[in-house]
């Protein structure tokens, strides 16, 4: 409910937030239900057809319309989009290593035309990172490379990254912030940055490297974390600068 209203708040001083969700737990728990066990490799959802089929529902159903009735609910107006919705997000197989991993995608091309139609008239858009391919086929898409990458496409202030850690923490457990590029870099060579962290990060680089001026690493279980993030003189999380 935080953040619906922390969504509503930005629209109503006239930023224009655009959401992009994920679901992991939402599509695991129904897995489960079905008695079908979730395997993954290096951190990617291996997805057969069936488990696509659940993605779908879960990321462009349940979880998608959730999120629009929540911001909704809190007097905003929002329209929920898939990746499929307007050719909004082109998407090709993606390996590990050189493995199929099944229906599981990364970002080939955006086009923003929809969101920026949205925008326009006043709605906020909520993107399930679901794409589809040259065949019409969907694929499963990392939900932070899509965000990435719709930050990069619409060359946005700023790439918000909700997670369930207060931030990029050093080896001695202090939250890192105001970092550059170069710094990153180092802190992936000696180990700091590793396993979970490492897609958002990269999500992060890659944003700030194509022309967004700052990304930031925020702890979504905090209340209000967004307008902590945006309102406050020292923000909120690891701040990485362009």
């Amino acid at each position: 409910a935080s953040f619906a209203r922390d969504i509503v708040l930005m629209k109503r001083v006239g930023m224009h937030p655009v959401v992009v969700h994920g679901g992991g737990p939402q599509i695991g728990s129904h897995l489960e239900k079905l008695g079908k066990e979730s395997k993954f490799i290096e951190g990617m959802r291996v997805t057969d057809d069936e488990t696509m089929d659940v993605v779908e529902m879960m990321l462009g159903g349940l979880v998608n319309k959730a999120i629009v009735a929540a911001i909704q609910k809190q007097g905003g107006q929002a329209v929920g989009l898939t990746g499929k919705d307007g050719g909004l997000i082109r998407a090709r197989r993606l390996t590990i290593k050189g493995q199929d991993i099944g229906q599981v995608g990364e970002v080939e091309a955006i086009d923003p035309r929809v969101v920026k139609h949205l925008e326009a008239g006043g709605f906020i858009p909520v993107i399930a990172p679901v794409g589809v391919g040259s065949q019409g086929e969907a694929f499963n898409i990392n939900a932070d490379l899509v965000a990435g990458k719709m930050a990069s496409v619409l060359q946005a202030e700023k790439l918000m990254l909700l997670t369930n850690a207060p931030g990029l923490m050093d080896k001695a457990g202090k939250v890192l912030t105001g970092l550059t590029v170069p710094q990153v870099e180092g802190l992936i060579a000696d180990g700091t940055i590793y396993g979970g962290m490492l897609p958002k990060i990269q999500c992060a680089l890659d944003a700030v490297a194509s022309g967004v001026k700052t990304a930031v690493i925020i702890d979504g279980r905090l209340d209000h974390s967004v307008l902590l993030e945006l309102f406050t003189d020292e923000g909120i999380g690891t701040l990485i600068k362009g």
